[in-house]
């Protein structure tokens, strides 16, 4: 880990990196070789037998991938990071390697559809069972704790509802009931909060979105002790095969080194958005950290540096309001994912929580009049002027 007095922005550029030598690029070398020398016999059995860290084959170790794993757990605050091939790779891990047949979940039930799909129809097969709950409330882990319960999971802010958990008194309750605490961090980025600092036991990210930055390569990530990420490494990524090619980990790594500039820009662009979308008569709710009456907005205040560059809202007319807007914006791009140098926009009831069943949610506040936006770089009043145009063409 670099020197912790450094500021993250400048971690973000200078973390993590080898020492310089005469003649050698400032920038990771993109390594795409399958496998490599071994030495000797007996060099060759110490490798498998696990007694040195040199690359031996592509599905164990990348020296671009490892570049990009040890910048991330700088950043985290870790002692180690295991890149996987995506997001979903990396939740699907964390859980994993913290479960076996007859174990029991506690989650959000505002989180992102893919995850709660995993947790709700793939995961029973295996013996495994999950609570939803609020998330944003303690409490309501306590009450559905039982003695079988191994992981709290955490998304916060939540995708797509903005909700906060506090981790840090979650962390805590974990702890009292022999649980571990698994966090999405993947709205907030390390640039805003570092739930390993307030007591998580793993990180995860879809590397996709923010921290890579630009829309062009798939990934993911763990965060965590050196124990832990030995055993997401010798599951996932050599037993599961969930390898992160060398040239995604290239693209991300190039991500890293502007994430804390694009991270504040378009959050102070979410912000200045949210407080003037609160104004909107069209607008039934603003969902976003940073409003004073946001229901987390105390816990954004204590656990977070700035509160993103994600915010919803209701819309007043339903379905038939959110789909003319998604229709109408034009620097807006209508697009899944998050986190990009571009604004976009979607209707999660009808696209990334559209696997979950009705009733879950509308358990979760997920409505049809629900709109989803990713803020990115642009200038925030192009990007006002766009939604008040859409907005004011709405019937």
């Amino acid at each position: 880990m670099t020197d912790a007095r450094l500021r993250l922005g400048t971690r973000a550029v200078h973390g993590a990196a080898p020492e310089a030598e005469l003649g050698a690029g400032l920038e990771p070398a993109l390594v795409l070789s399958n496998a490599y020398h071994l030495g000797t016999a007996d060099d060759a059995a110490a490798a498998f037998r696990g007694e040195h860290d040199r690359p031996v084959y592509g599905r164990w170790k990348n020296p671009t991938v490892a570049h990009l794993e040890r910048r991330l757990a700088d950043l985290e605050d870790a002692e180690a990071a295991v890149a996987t091939a995506s997001g979903m790779a990396a939740v699907s891990g964390a859980l994993l390697i913290s479960l076996t047949a007859g174990d029991h979940v506690v989650a959000p039930l505002s989180c992102y559809g893919e995850t709660s799909r995993l947790l709700r129809e793939y995961l029973p097969r295996f013996g495994i069972q999950t609570t939803f709950v609020d998330g944003s409330r303690i409490t309501a882990y306590a009450q559905a704790v039982t003695e079988r319960t191994r992981v709290l999971y955490a998304e916060t802010p939540s995708n797509p509802m903005l909700k906060l958990c506090d981790v840090h008194g979650l962390s805590l309750f974990a702890r009292q009931v022999g649980a571990r605490v698994i966090c999405d961090n993947t709205f907030a980025t390390p640039v805003h909060q570092r739930p390993l600092t307030l007591g998580a036991d793993i990180v995860v990210h879809s590397m996709t979105k923010a921290l890579g930055g630009h829309g062009d390569a798939i990934g993911g990530v763990m965060c965590g002790s050196a124990e832990l990420m030995h055993q997401a490494s010798e599951l996932v990524v050599k037993g599961l095969g969930g390898v992160l090619a060398p040239f995604n980990a290239l693209l991300i790594a190039r991500g890293l080194s502007t994430l804390a500039l694009r991270q504040r820009q378009a959050s102070a662009s979410a912000l200045e958005l949210a407080e003037w979308l609160s104004t909107r008569a069209e607008l039934a709710r603003v969902y976003y950290p940073g409003l004073p009456d946001h229901p987390g907005h105390a816990i954004a205040e204590r656990q977070m540096d700035g509160y993103g560059a994600l915010l919803s809202f209701e819309l007043r007319g339903g379905y038939e309001a959110a789909r003319q807007l998604v229709e109408r914006v034009r620097l807006f791009s209508h697009a899944v994912s998050l986190g990009d140098v571009r604004s976009l926009i979607v209707h999660p009831a009808s696209t990334t929580a559209s696997t979950m069943p009705r009733i879950l949610r509308e358990r979760a506040d997920i409505g049809d009049g629900l709109v989803r936006l990713s803020i990115g770089i642009e200038d925030v009043g192009d990007l006002r002027r766009d939604l008040e145009a859409a907005l004011a063409s709405v019937r």
